[in-house]
């Protein structure tokens, strides 16, 4: 009976073979975060805003979610976004500008809701402030965010107060 015997230089290829086996193994375990689709997701508007958000928030590294333009950043998720929510109207919450990109700003306990104000469709984002600043956050997806233009601009105090009055 005659063994069968392997060239050396298959057995070679063997080993990155196995290993890159395993490598995608691996990957293919870690967990896709559960983020439920705002109502406008399949807006083509918000495309070109997924596809220029930053591979990490802080410390946290973008992480694969399982709807349509949505991210999320960290382990468990410090930072979750959704492009396509409805668009905030006249408000007298508070409403930040950082880089260009208002924001309407709802303090929650503990989770804070930050929306774009002026932009259609408008982008959510659910960040914990014990977590990661919210300074950073918006900091950061300010580029992406800009990606969608706009339209309207947060109206401050000293705004209201020069605004005709139609007598």
């Amino acid at each position: 009976m005659h063994q069968l015997r392997t060239p050396a230089s298959a057995r070679s290829l063997r080993l990155p073979a196995t290993a890159a086996a395993v490598v995608l193994a691996l990957t293919a375990c870690a967990p896709v975060v559960d983020v439920a689709p705002a109502k406008d997701a399949a807006n083509p508007a918000c495309a070109p805003m997924m596809v220029a958000l930053p591979d990490t928030m802080g410390d946290a590294a973008l992480r694969k979610t399982n709807s349509q333009a949505t991210a999320a950043w960290g382990d468990p998720s410090k930072v979750i976004l959704r492009c396509g929510v409805n668009v905030p109207g006249p408000t007298t919450d508070r409403c930040v500008t950082v880089n260009g990109i208002d924001w309407v700003i709802k303090e929650g306990d503990p989770v804070w809701t930050l929306t774009t104000f002026g932009r259609e469709p408008a982008t959510e984002i659910l960040m914990d402030p014990d977590q990661i600043s919210s300074a950073t956050v918006l900091a950061e997806l300010s580029a992406a965010a800009g990606k969608i233009k706009a339209t309207r601009n947060c109206v401050g105090q000293e705004e209201l107060q020069n605004l005709p009055t139609g007598k």
